[in-house]
């Protein structure tokens, strides 16, 4: 059993708040993390037919019933309830309902629908490094291979296995859920074509292309892996907002033990002399970084920087000031890995107040601007 970082914020959430959401990828860990924070609440799981009749015969009687707090699983599987949640926590204060579930979409549409100013949401990904502990044992392979999924970790589960179970319950629930996608098997090629990409810019245009489907289709699709957390666009830094939302984002994946699944990998030794080992790499960087902004209770204050001549892996933007980071999966400490950042600082000026290399290599270094350091301490 892991101790995840997002637990105590959530015990101290539940001192202010009637509802909190929980959502995140399914197998992440949330059912086990609100069982940790809240031993004393009753749960249910709504994906369990004979558990959703249950709570719809009398949903307003079955929720006052739980005065003690209630865990909610999958609770998007009842839409009514969000509603009836909403009339009990607006008479009776006091009480608590932590709902999860693994479809931000639908979980989020609810809320919004029903529990907007009522409910405080926080995201759970897999497990990061630093929740992991001593793994000084296990080479950077060896870790993007397995991923951090807790079944891999806790359970001592096969790689293979965990994720090829994982993309059968997804295609099979998740996709008919969010959008009746009738060809899964143009889906699944439509998922390992972005695991491909991962790491460039997304063009939707490309991938109608190569897969021969309609540019709206790739468009939708996409929306369901950002929905089901399987991927994400990662966005452009402008100082104008409007840009970031007009400009072609990147394309990451939230777990890189999926990646590998799907693009084929069958052990870490095969990651050694992949042509995509860097990307990968990279991914991996990207998301620990992306899961220390969730785990704080944060969003995500994270871009990239491309211009016509140099691009910047990390962005961090905090106010005015700026935190810029290149991501390398060389050991080798190279002095041109801080160019494109030179570059970067005389344009930024005095808002960018330091940068940083995350590389694969065990020097670290560090002084008042410049800095490398070892992807597993970020």
């Amino acid at each position: 059993m892991y101790q995840r970082l997002l637990e105590q914020d959530l015990v101290r959430l539940s001192e202010q708040w009637s509802v909190i959401s929980v959502t995140g990828p399914r197998q992440s860990g949330k059912t086990t993390i609100c069982k940790m924070a809240f031993p004393h609440y009753d749960y249910i799981n709504l994906e369990d037919p004979s558990a959703r009749e249950l709570v719809e015969n009398d949903p307003k009687h079955y929720l006052l019933s739980h005065s003690k707090g209630l865990i909610i699983d999958e609770a998007q599987y009842v839409p009514e309830l969000f509603s009836y949640i909403q009339v009990v926590v607006d008479e009776n204060p006091h009480l608590r309902y932590v709902l999860s579930g693994s479809s931000d979409f639908l979980l989020m549409q609810n809320i919004t629908q029903s529990l907007a100013g009522r409910v405080v949401v926080r995201r759970l990904l897999p497990l990061s490094i630093r929740e992991l502990g001593n793994i000084d044992h296990l080479s950077t392979d060896d870790l993007m291979f397995r991923g951090f999924y807790p079944a891999i970790w806790g359970d001592n589960k096969s790689p293979l296995a965990v994720y090829d179970s994982y993309l059968s319950t997804y295609l099979e629930r998740d996709v008919r859920n969010i959008q009746n996608v009738s060809n899964l098997r143009t889906f699944r090629n439509f998922i390992t074509c972005c695991a491909a990409r991962t790491g460039n810019e997304f063009s939707a245009l490309s991938i109608s292309n190569e897969l021969g489907i309609n540019y709206k289709t790739v468009q939708k699709w996409i929306t369901i892996l950002e929905a089901s957390y399987t991927a994400f666009l990662f966005p452009p830094y402008f100082r104008n907002i409007g840009k970031r939302l007009t400009k072609t984002p990147k394309i990451y994946f939230y777990d890189v033990g999926l990646l590998c699944y799907l693009l084929g990998i069958q052990n870490s030794q095969q990651l050694n002399t992949h042509p995509l080992r860097g990307a990968i790499f990279e991914n991996m960087v990207v998301v620990e970084m992306l899961k220390g902004c969730f785990n704080r209770g944060e969003r995500s204050n994270l871009f990239f920087y491309r211009d016509k001549t140099r691009e910047i892996d990390i962005i961090q933007e905090n106010g005015q000031q700026l935190r810029a980071y290149e991501i390398k999966s060389s050991r080798r400490w190279e002095a041109s890995f801080f160019r494109n950042m030179d570059a970067l600082r005389v344009l930024l000026k005095n808002d960018l107040i330091s940068t940083q290399v995350i590389f694969d290599g065990d020097q670290e270094v560090e002084d008042d601007f410049k800095g490398y350091i070892n992807f597993r301490n970020i």
